[in-house]
């Protein structure tokens, strides 16, 4: 298991970066700034100080995690020690699975095109495009 630091403060962008949510730690420092990253429930500065217990909602692609603080640790180890750090929430996990269910079903009424078109197709656009304004 991950060596534990209960004694010493451990800071929201270096934390979220053991935890392996974010590749680097300027990438989690970078979500925290813009407000993709709440501290429970409340916006927050990377420096902010985490505790045991507090929950952490952040977004990752087109999902949005809600996970509780469960250990610290401040080295970046491997997967399966990181996610000994956190647990997520049940209600976190059933709206990621209906939004999933949501994207599929989205997918088959909006496919997308095969490939580019080709430039034919790309002059019949404009013209249709134009048309119609």
């Amino acid at each position: 298991m991950t060596k534990t630091r209960k004694e010493s403060p451990i800071r929201l962008d270096k934390w979220l970066w053991a935890a392996r949510f974010y590749k680097t730690r300027a990438l989690a420092r970078q979500m925290v700034q813009s407000g993709k990253v709440q501290y429970d429930g409340q916006r927050s500065k990377p420096s902010k100080t985490v505790q045991v217990g507090s929950v952490i909602t952040l977004r990752q692609g087109f999902d949005t995690k809600e996970v509780e603080v469960l250990a610290l640790s401040e080295q970046r180890r491997s997967a399966s020690e990181a996610q000994l750090l956190y647990q997520e929430t049940e209600q976190s996990i059933e709206k990621r699975e209906q939004n999933a269910e949501a994207r599929k079903l989205n997918a088959l009424y909006n496919p997308h095109p095969e490939g580019r078109p080709d430039k034919k197709q790309r002059r019949q656009l404009i013209r249709m495009k134009d048309s119609g304004e």
